[in-house]
């Protein structure tokens, strides 16, 4: 009777089941919505698994991954990479949505976080914000396929591009902020995951001071990101991090240049406020912004796809009429193929270069055949500019517009860097793309136009020197054209010069009649660019984008100033070697609603109550070994500390005699999960390892003095009050396998994901009341 109780004292959550793997996780994490785990392979393999291990799919983005979380609603992953990269992919399919390049390094930590609530401002009211372009506009277009896919092709892009207006629409409906950072200090952050909206280096990230009755700063040194995590309400980022914290002070002068630093492993607590405190305002402009740069790339891709077609229609024309001019020479003649082709249509005597030319290398075949490239690449793009680029350009010009609006509501956007000077700026830039698309449909459609008559009357030319009856009324044509085409585009490109954007200063030469009547037009008002008609379309692309960067850098940059360090809190030393320990130090931070605490709704951040579990490594402390440390209520202290008070408690655990922890997570309701392995002494077994869950509110918190000593670390103090963690005491999950890191636990569904050194997994539910989880997509 005594063995059963023990043993169902042991055993206290479901195995659901043991499944084996490829290869080894080195990274998992379950979607917050559905019953999906998403893994990482040490080949850098991202696999997607539902609950009952059906794989979903499997993708390889080729480079190292380094950190990976999920979108909020489950419906995208952000992946970070060592080139510092973070992507973001489809849950239906892997299918890659969007890629940005903030970092330089190794994204080692990503947290997703969204506002708890849709639609509230900082003074509780709702404030709803409609994006009128659907009203006015039909759906904005797609990038356009390049040549040589065939019609009904779809392919990797429009599949994605589908998925990516889902997500970005959706996206929406709730404020959310992506935030990673990388092994060099840095911290980027974006609203949707898209829209790049603050960054800051905690290299030098001037700190409230540890000390109490001190007007110093410390700054941390040579940083390096180990975890992220914003609060729910994105007031506050976490940061756990290493580095040598130093003191900061105005007279650095009469500082002992001896002293050492701080080396170890730091909470910072950074004042994302702003966040909150702007969300309204920021959700419009990054729906507008993002919007706005998504349309870009299909002008981009326009333009491009646009020269492809035609330069290849040209190489086409070029290929068969370059050989005129080698059989003029060949026929000592001293003249162009210009000249010949004028004195065939004045009635002179045919040449016999234009003859041999013209029967023998070209013949009516091969007329056909250039005329139907040329024209053909000319209605090609032209379609693109009708279905692509131009509607593309209509929305932008709106958006901006929509922009230009908020822009003059100074008391609201001049604060979050809505530059009103900037936005007028762009909103002109995005006026003038739209006059020179009119202008290239214009030339494009002449152009066009005369290529075809040239053709018409070559082919009338062949058929006379043939003595063959010609039909009158298909091979009509215009002489004045023709003349015109010879002396102007026979040899010369105006649709390929205005699709180049010439790294050379060169213009598009106008008359002084028309310079003289933009410059009567600007005085008008509307718009004060006077030289656009000399530009090409793609140079007036490229001036459109530069502008939109330089508008949109201005809320990147005010928002990132207005990101500021509240307080850093010293945990332990980590020994010399702590460079590689990002991956093999257990850390978790996590928030929970903080019921002791009844605030009005303009304070709502201290609503929430941080907890930050970690390990501490032996080599920190001498006399306490194999040791977890619990901290909370940092973002509390962060307020109150410069008025002499601490609200921060902290709890040393030690791990039960005979274990060593390999991963830890915070659980839902200040439960922390422990994953342990058993200390082996042979070399023949490895061991085995259990799982314990320790109810964190029922440990007996202290409260942390901050002390007046720089070099002090505020855990030390704790060393006599060590709570010793047992077995009988606590929930615990033998598992008959020696266990590696990761530790994969879902809160909102009640289950935790056991991988064994043996590359198998083992998923428990944790909930003792659930007889099972849902089989949900």
């Amino acid at each position: 009777m005594e063995t059963d109780e023990e043993e169902q004292r042991v055993t206290p959550f479901q195995l659901q089941f043991d499944k084996p793997v490829a290869s080894q996780i080195k990274i998992a994490e379950w979607n917050p919505e559905k019953d999906l785990l998403a893994m990482v392979t040490e080949d850098s393999k991202i696999l997607l698994h539902r609950f009952n291990w059906q794989r979903l799919w499997t993708i390889s983005p080729g480079k190292c991954i380094t950190s990976l979380c999920w979108r909020p609603d489950g419906k995208a992953i952000a992946v970070g990479l060592e080139d510092g990269t973070v992507s973001l992919h489809d849950v239906e399919n892997g299918k890659l949505l969007r890629s940005l390049k903030s970092h330089t390094v190794a994204v080692v930590s990503l947290n997703w976080e969204e506002d708890g609530q849709m639609t509230r401002d900082e003074y509780g009211s709702h404030s709803v914000y409609e994006d009128r372009t659907s009203r006015f506009f039909p759906p904005p277009p797609r990038v356009p396929r390049m040549p040589g896919l065939v019609s009904g092709e779809t392919g990797f892009m429009d599949d994605s591009e589908d998925s990516f207006r889902e997500l970005s629409n959706s996206s929406q409906q709730r404020f959310n902020i992506l935030c990673s950072g990388d092994k060099d200090g840095f911290i980027c952050f974006s609203i949707f995951g898209i829209f790049p909206i603050g960054k800051i280096n905690i290299h030098n990230f001037g700190a409230a001071s540890p000390l109490k009755d001190t007007e110093a700063e410390c700054r941390l040194l040579n940083a390096s990101v180990y975890k992220v995590a914003l609060s729910k309400d994105l007031c506050h980022l976490v940061v756990m991090c290493s580095g040598e914290l130093i003191e900061d002070r105005e007279e650095s002068e009469n500082r002992q240049m001896t002293e050492p630093g701080m080396h170890g492993l730091h909470c910072i607590v950074l004042d994302t406020s702003i966040f909150w405190k702007r969300k309204s305002e920021l959700h419009q402009v990054a729906q507008q912004a993002s919007n706005i740069e998504e349309l870009a790339e299909v002008i981009r891709s326009s333009i491009s796809v646009m020269h492809k077609e035609w330069s290849d229609a040209m190489r086409t024309f070029h290929d068969k009429f370059d050989s005129l001019s080698n059989l003029i020479i060949d026929h000592g003649l001293q003249s162009s193929p210009q000249e010949e082709f004028l004195s065939l249509l004045g009635g002179a005597r045919t040449s016999p270069a234009v003859h041999q030319f013209l029967v023998n290398s070209l013949g009516e075949v091969g007329v056909k055949r250039v005329s139907k490239a040329v024209c053909g690449a000319g209605k090609e793009v032209q379609l693109i500019i009708l279905n692509h680029l131009q509607p593309a350009a209509e929305i932008i010009a709106f958006r901006m517009g929509e922009l230009r609006g908020l822009s003059r509501w100074r008391a609201r956007y001049q604060g979050i860097g809505l530059d009103e000077t900037l936005i007028n700026n762009a909103t002109e830039k995005a006026g003038m793309i739209l006059v020179q698309v009119e202008r290239f449909i214009r030339v494009l459609s002449s152009v066009v136009q005369q290529f075809s008559n040239f053709f018409n009357w070559l082919l009338k030319c062949i058929k006379l020197l043939n003595s063959e009856p010609s039909d009158h009324h298909l091979l009509l044509y215009n002489s004045e054209l023709v003349v015109i085409f010879l002396k102007f585009l026979y040899d010369q490109d105006p649709v390929k010069q205005l699709l180049e954007a010439s790294e050379a200063d060169e213009s598009i030469e106008v008359g002084l009649e028309t310079v003289q009547r933009v410059r009567e037009l600007v005085q008008f008002g509307g718009f004060s660019d006077c030289e656009h008609l000399q530009r090409t379309l793609a140079k007036e692309f490229q001036q459109m984008e530069s502008s939109f960067k330089e508008a949109f850098q201005m809320p990147f940059t005010t928002i990132s100033r207005k990101i500021v360090c509240e307080d850093s809190l010293p945990l332990c030393p980590l020994p010399p070697s702590s460079a590689s320990l990002s991956t093999s130090i257990p850390m978790s931070v996590s928030y929970y609603e903080d019921a002791s605490h009844s605030v009005p709704h303009q304070t709502r951040q201290h609503m929430f109550l941080d907890y930050i579990s970690f390990h501490i490594p032996d080599e920190s402390f001498s006399g306490m070994e194999n040791c977890i440390g619990i901290v909370r209520g940092i973002m509390h202290d962060s307020s109150i500390v410069k008025r002499g008070y601490t609200s921060v408690e902290a709890v040393l655990l030690c791990i039960p005699v005979g274990y060593y922890c390999v991963d830890l997570s915070l659980y839902k309701e200040s439960q922390i999960v422990l994953l342990l392995n058993e200390t082996t002494t042979t070399s023949e077994s490895s061991g085995d390892a259990c799982m314990m869950i320790v109810q964190a509110n029922d440990l007996p918190f202290v409260s942390i003095t901050r002390s007046t000593s720089l070099n002090y670390w505020n855990l030390h103090q704790l060393k006599d009050s060590v709570v010793h963690l047992q077995m009988e005491n606590e929930k615990v999950r033998s598992i008959p396998h020696s266990v590696i890191a990761p530790l994969a636990v879902s809160s909102s569904r009640g289950v935790a994901c056991v991988f064994a050194a043996r590359k198998r997994a083992l998923v428990y539910i944790l909930e003792e009341d659930e007889d099972e989880v849902s089989d949900s997509e």
